[in-house]
């Protein structure tokens, strides 16, 4: 039988708690959000939704087709200005979504003969970038930049290293400057996921590239999306100009993908515009994680210190993290719930958002309702 297979796998993850669900919401739901990555809360900020409204109008409901063809409109290099000279780089190329970039940059910075290091905790995206590269992976052990010397000592050829700058699980930094000095030791290119660094870390916002000082160098490449911190929809890819020319002649995932909708584009630019004006708002959403975790870690949570803006606390079971997030939804807060495949080491946890805009309340609210339905 066609597909039969699948009912096993359903009942597989049944039995293990691992049954993922798609729950529709309002456009205005009455639960209070530590669920989305909304870092500054610019999703609904009326500047943002007149931006994507004012470009959908000008430039219609879609790009028409790929980057290379009718895709590029002014709107989309307008943004892509403005994201290279914010975040300090020479160029930056816009993409459908983060996934799309990060497939990119991997696939197309590792030709064959080459050699990724991969750190064991990166984001899915990159994983199948590594996956789909004609280049060698090897994974190191997570933040481990002695791990990544030594796997670089092993090769003879082109090489880059692989790596998120805030990793989406526990909300840890990578050691950018460690990782930075491994690769120049060995020639190595440094390729690195800013999606939960842009707009929280660095100068105003900046990025974790920024922060560490490695901004607009020649080896450094920095991926990122537009719809955690910007509030939007896309991704995009900044570096040198030569690398960004490489990737518009190489990268399958922007050649034969059609680009990115205007309503977004200006959406993004306009919140990346706001934040150039509100530069406290980065600021803001690292205290709003602080105060999580230290009100958190207080009342007997296991709750790793935040890098960024995103505070992990950790479940007894996939079964109870599952339970935990779902009475906390009954109780008026939507938090983030990781289980295994998404979690490296296995271990659920809830995972919550910092956001710039939540109040004093809401976060003494958020703590309490965490408390008084843990498992």
């Amino acid at each position: 039988m066609a597909f039969g297979w699948i009912d096993e796998q359903a009942e597989l993850r049944r039995r293990a708690g691992l049954v993922r669900i798609l729950r529709p919401r309002p456009a205005h739901s009455p639960l209070l959000d530590l669920a989305s990555n909304d870092y500054l809360g610019l999703t609904h900020h009326p500047e943002v939704a007149a931006g994507a409204a004012e470009a959908a109008r000008t430039w219609g409901g879609g790009s028409t087709g790929s980057r290379l063809v009718t895709g590029t409109t002014e709107l989309h290099a307008e943004l892509e200005r403005e994201l290279a000279d914010f975040c300090g780089f020479e160029a930056a190329l816009v993409f459908s979504s983060g996934y799309a970039a990060n497939l990119a940059a991997v696939t197309a910075l590792a030709p064959h003969g080459s050699l990724i290091v991969s750190d064991a905790g990166n984001h899915a995206s990159l994983i199948d970038g590594c996956r789909l590269a004609r280049g060698g992976t090897q994974v190191v052990p997570h933040a481990d930049p002695e791990a990544v010397r030594k796997a670089l000592g092993t090769h003879d050829g082109p090489a880059v290293v692989v790596s998120d700058t805030v990793f989406s699980v526990d909300g840890d930094a990578a050691p950018l400057t460690a990782l930075a000095a491994a690769c120049r030791e060995w020639g190595a290119g440094l390729l690195v996921d800013d999606a939960h660094g842009l707009g929280v870390l660095g100068d105003g916002g900046r990025g974790a590239a920024w922060a560490a000082g490695l901004a607009g160098e020649g080896d450094v490449v920095v991926t990122l999306t537009l719809s955690k911190s910007l509030g939007s929809q896309g991704g995009a890819v900044l570096g040198p100009a030569k690398v960004i020319e490489h990737l518009v002649n190489a990268a399958r995932t922007f050649i034969f993908d059609t680009g990115l909708a205007p309503a977004a584009a200006g959406a993004a630019l306009a919140a990346l515009r706001l934040l150039r004006r509100e530069p406290e708002r980065a600021a803001r959403a690292r205290a709003v994680a602080a105060e999580l975790h230290a009100r958190l870690t207080a009342a007997g949570h296991a709750a790793v210190r935040p890098d960024a803006a995103v505070v992990s606390v950790r479940a007894p079971s996939p079964e109870g993290a599952v339970r935990w997030a779902a009475d906390c939804r009954t109780a008026g807060l939507a938090v983030g719930c990781f289980r295994p495949p998404s979690v490296p080491d296995g271990v659920s946890r809830l995972r919550l958002t910092a956001r710039a805009d939540l109040s004093e309340g809401q976060i003494e609210h958020a703590v309490k309702v965490i408390g008084e339905t843990r498992p």
